[in-house]
C-alpha cells in the first residue's frame, strides 16, 4: 500500500497514522473514538436550557449556579493553556527542523511551502472580510448585563487605543525577547514562536547525531503534549457546559444572534475558501478540472467532516490524492503529511474570526494595524496547531493573550465550535489536496486529473 512508508512517525510535528503505525486505528475504532461531538451537542443544549432557566441569581446551599460554572471553566480554560507553550513550540521547533534538514526537500519543497503560506494567507484574509462585513461580535456587546465586566473594557479599550500608534514598534520588541527564559514563562506567545523557528533552524544545520537527539527530545515533548490535550478534550463536554451556561446566566436566549452570525461569518469565509478560492487555484494556476478533484477526494471530506481531525484522515488523505487524483508518490508522499502539520488554512481563517468576534463583543474597535497583526498570529498559530479535534481553541487562546483580550472570551462561541470545527477540518484537507495538485502540475506530471477519477473505478 502507498502509506508502507509512513510507519514510521515522521518529524512534521504530527504523528502520522500509518497500517502498523502508533497512530492507526481501525475503522471500527476511529468510530468508537469519535462519539464524542454528540456528547459536546448534548452539553450544549443542556448549557442553553440550564443557563437561560437558572439566570445568575440562583443559589444552591447559598452559592450561586453563576460562581459554580465560572470556578470549573476557568478550570478548563487554564488545563487548555497549560499545554500552550511547549505544544506550540515543540511543534514548530521540529517542523522547521525536519524541514531545514531535509536534503531532499530542494526545490519542490520550497514550492509547497510557497502554496501553503499562500492559501493559508486567502483564507485569512476571506475571514476577515467577512467578520468586518458581518460584525457579529456588536451584537452580543449590546446586550444588556452580558456579563462583560465595564471596567475591563474601558482597560482594554485604553490599552489598545495606547498601543495603537505604536503597534509595530510593540510587535517588533515582543518577537525578539531579552530573555527567552522570560518570555516562556509569562508566555509571550510572538518571542515563543520566533525563537522556536530560529531554534528549530539551528537545529538542522548542526551535526547529524545532536541534531537527532534533540529533534527525537522535542517530538517527544510534543506527543506527550498531545496525550496531554486528548485527556484535556476528554473533559470537553464538561468545560463547555460550564462556559456555555455562565453566558446564558447573563444574557439569556438573546446571544444566540450573536452566536448566530459568528458562525454565518465562518461558514461563509468557509465556503468562499473551499468553494471559489480553491478551485479558482486549480483551474488558474494547476489547469484541472476542479470538479474532478472534488469527485476524487471525497472520501477523504467525508472522513475528515466525521473525525474532525486531519491526522486522522490522512491514510485516507493520501489513497485520494495519489490513486484518485494521479498525484505521484514522490510529490504525495512530502506534501500531504507536511501540510497535515503546517497547513491548516480552514483553521487559520476560523481563528481570525474568532479573535475578531472577541474583541467585537468588548465593544472594542480594532485598527487596520491591530488586524493585520491578528492575520500574521492567525497565519503562525496556525502552523503551530496540531491536527486533533478542537485543537484550535489552543491557537485562539494564544491570539487573545497577545493582544490582551480574556481568555473566557471563547465561552461565547463554544456553543457552535464543534460543528465548525468539522467544517474546517473538511477545509484544512482539501486544501493540503489542492497543494499537492498543485505542486505536482507545475512540476510538469501530465496525468493528475487528466480524467473523471469515477471513470478510474470502472
Amino acid at each position: 500500500m502507498i502509506w508502507e512508508e509512513f510507519r514510521t512517525p515522521p518529524k512534521f510535528g504530527c504523528e502520522l497514522p500509518g497500517p502498523k503505525g502508533p497512530g492507526f486505528r481501525r475503522p471500527d475504532e476511529m468510530k468508537k473514538k469519535h462519539k464524542q461531538p454528540w456528547g459536546v451537542f448534548l452539553a450544549i443544549a443542556l448549557a442553553i436550557a440550564f443557563g437561560s432557566t437558572v439566570g445568575d441569581k440562583g443559589t444552591i446551599f447559598g452559592v450561586t449556579f453563576y460562581s459554580i460554572v465560572d470556578v470549573l471553566g476557568t478550570i478548563f480554560l487554564n488545563a487548555l493553556t497549560l499545554v500552550v507553550v511547549p505544544l506550540v513550540s515543540s511543534s514548530i521547533i521540529t517542523g522547521i527542523a525536519r524541514i531545514g534538514g531535509d536534503g531532499g526537500f530542494g526545490r519542490v519543497g520550497a514550492k509547497t511551502f510557497a502554496f501553503y503560506i499562500g492559501t493559508s494567507l486567502i483564507a485569512i484574509f476571506i475571514g476577515l472580510f467577512f467578520v468586518n462585513i458581518l460584525h457579529p461580535g456588536a451584537a452580543q456587546a449590546m446586550i444588556p448585563g452580558n456579563g462583560i465586566d465595564p471596567e475591563q473594557v474601558a482597560a482594554l479599550k485604553e490599552r489598545l487605543t495606547h498601543q495603537e500608534g505604536k503597534v509595530l514598534l510593540n510587535v517588533l520588541l515582543q518577537i525578539v525577547p531579552s530573555n527567552v527564559i522570560n518570555a516562556f514563562s509569562q508566555g509571550q506567545m510572538l518571542g515563543l514562536i520566533f525563537f522556536s523557528l530560529l531554534f528549530g533552524y539551528a537545529v538542522s544545520k548542526i551535526e547529524k547525531g545532536p541534531s537527532e537527539t534533540v529533534q527525537s527530545f522535542f517530538q517527544g515533548v510534543f506527543q506527550s503534549m498531545i496525550r496531554i490535550t486528548h485527556v484535556v478534550l476528554k473533559f470537553l463536554p464538561y468545560g463547555v457546559f460550564c462556559l456555555v451556561s455562565k453566558v446564558f446566566m447573563t444574557t439569556g436566549i438573546s446571544s444566540l444572534q450573536s452566536v448566530t452570525l459568528f458562525t454565518c461569518a465562518v461558514l461563509l469565509g468557509l465556503g468562499t475558501f473551499f468553494f471559489i478560492g480553491l478551485p479558482l487555484l486549480l483551474k488558474f494556476v494547476g489547469g484541472v478540472n476542479p470538479l474532478y478533484h472534488f469527485k476524487a477526494m471525497g472520501p477523504a471530506l467525508i472522513t475528515a467532516f466525521s473525525t474532525s481531525s486531519s491526522s486522522a484522515t490522512l491514510p485516507v488523505t493520501i489513497d485520494c490524492v495519489e490513486k484518485r487524483a494521479g498525484v505521484s508518490n514522490r510529490i504525495c508522499s512530502l506534501v500531504v503529511p507536511l501540510g497535515t502539520s503546517i497547513n491548516m488554512s480552514g483553521s487559520a481563517l476560523y481563528e481570525c474570526v474568532a479573535a475578531m468576534f472577541v474583541a467585537q463583543a468588548y465593544g472594542i474597535e480594532i485598527s487596520l494595524a491591530t488586524q493585520f497583526l491578528i492575520v500574521f498570529l492567525s497565519l503562525i498559530a496556525s502552523i503551530g496547531v496540531a491536527g486533533i479535534p478542537s485543537a484550535s481553541l489552543v491557537a485562539i487562546l494564544l491570539i487573545l493573550r497577545v493582544l490582551g483580550l480574556p481568555a473566557e472570551g471563547i465561552g461565547l462561541f463554544l456553543a457552535v465550535d464543534r460543528l465548525l470545527d468539522m467544517c474546517r477540518t473538511t477545509v484544512n484537507v482539501f486544501s493540503d489536496s489542492c497543494c499537492a495538485v498543485l505542486v505536482a502540475r507545475t512540476e510538469g506530471e501530465k496525468k493528475v486529473l487528466s480524467k473523471d477519477p469515477a471513470e478510474l473505478e470502472e
